[in-house]
């Protein structure tokens, strides 16, 4: 409950005072045509905030009344009243939290990538069995591929270099939709597996094994955000190769993309088309190069919240899926999730966890909004 946090109410007394002041000011004192522009902005930014602490005030009155009102009840008419009492009481606090939860939306910094698609990537990891990685990389890619059908959001494979035994080396999406760099944005980092492999060489030592993938969620940017030089660019091509070191076939229609001012390097090899691939590794040179911008803007607001966007915490281990337990534990909120296999379907088990993520980072927003409130009025 941030809104019994002092600090928050404090802010938002400031906040009503400022606006009261702006509306007399407004009205009965006199002032420039430049001054008045800038006034009627800001009016207009705390109007709604105003209006909902305003609001969220008389509906706590409401309450202290009703409360009120059922300590005076006397025996003859307390059973009937105390269930008026309590159905208005319910309606009551419906409303509330409706007008907390657009408080918060309001106070909350617009993310102005929210809305972007985005470049999923995954990556297997390394352990002393190997395969074990490479099955959880696929599991893990599946899951998104699901969770994309979930959402009813597109899913574009871009990448994939299968392993062997079932398992994934490497693959890439594009994921279109409403607002999935919002929902996938923590996503990214490292997750862990523990279990005892069911197939490939380590399955025969039957004993539990750990291994690792990373997953990198990258905001697709439109063409005009990013501009590529053709002089900063270097393109290679050569024949595509499958599992095995076998020929996916014997024309050279890979393509390498290396991008000399950061050293960035892109391969592609998923369609059988030079051209093809040729345009999936410019979008996702792009993306990373975007992602490169975001970091340094990102980095300039110096934000300080753990839950860190996009992925500037790429390195951190941020979930481990132990199956001999058959829990799925996010470190980043202490949140347990049971029945492993239900989860990694990607529907409403995944969306239920990613739901929780983005309502821990609300509240950490909210709280680091409060203390930088705290130090400037020092």
């Amino acid at each position: 409950m941030l809104w019994k946090h002092k600090a928050l109410q404090k802010y938002m007394e400031n906040l009503n005072k400022e606006y009261q002041t702006l509306e007399q000011c407004l009205q009965h004192i006199p002032v420039n045509e430049e001054n008045r522009r800038s006034l009627n902005r800001r009016h207009a930014e705390l109007a709604p905030l105003a209006a909902i602490y305003q609001e969220i005030q008389e509906t706590e009155q409401a309450i202290e009344e009703l409360e009120s009102m059922c300590k005076s009840l006397n025996k003859q008419d307390e059973k009937q009243l105390q269930e008026l009492a309590l159905e208005e009481r319910q309606t009551i606090d419906q409303k509330i939290n409706m007008l907390y939860n657009e408080l918060f939306q309001s106070l909350l910094p617009k993310e102005k990538y929210d809305k972007n698609d985005v470049i999923l990537e995954v990556t297997s990891g390394r352990t002393t069995g190997g395969d074990i990685c490479q099955q959880f990389t696929r599991e893990i890619f599946d899951m998104y591929q699901n969770y994309s059908c979930y959402k009813h959001w597109q899913f574009e494979l871009l990448n994939y270099t299968p392993a062997d035994y079932g398992g994934l080396h490497h693959a890439a999406a594009r994921i279109s939709g409403d607002s999935v760099y919002k929902h996938l944005k923590y996503e990214g980092g490292i997750h862990r597996v523990q279990r005892i492999p069911e197939v490939g060489l380590s399955s025969r030592m039957q004993r539990i094994h750990t291994g690792t993938m990373s997953v990198i969620v990258l905001p697709q940017p439109d063409e005009v955000d990013v501009k590529l030089d053709p002089k900063d660019l270097r393109i290679d091509t050569f024949r595509a190769k499958g599992a095995g070191g076998q020929h996916v076939n014997t024309t050279v229609s890979a393509v390498r993309l290396v991008h000399i001012p950061t050293g960035l390097v892109v391969e592609c090899q998923q369609e059988r088309s030079q051209i093809k691939n040729k345009e999936i590794a410019f979008r996702v040179l792009r993306a990373r190069l975007y992602q490169q911008i975001i970091e340094k803007d990102k980095c300039q607001q110096q934000s300080a919240r753990k839950l860190q966007v996009g992925t500037r915490a790429q390195s951190e281990r941020i979930r481990t899926y132990n199956f001999t337990q058959d829990r799925v534990s996010d470190h980043r909120i202490a949140y347990e999730v049971r029945d492993i296999k239900e989860f990694l379907c990607g529907g409403k088990g995944l969306d239920q966890l990613i739901q929780r993520l983005l309502q821990s980072a609300d509240e950490e927003a909210v709280v680091e909004l409060l203390d930088e409130h705290l130090k400037s009025a020092k």
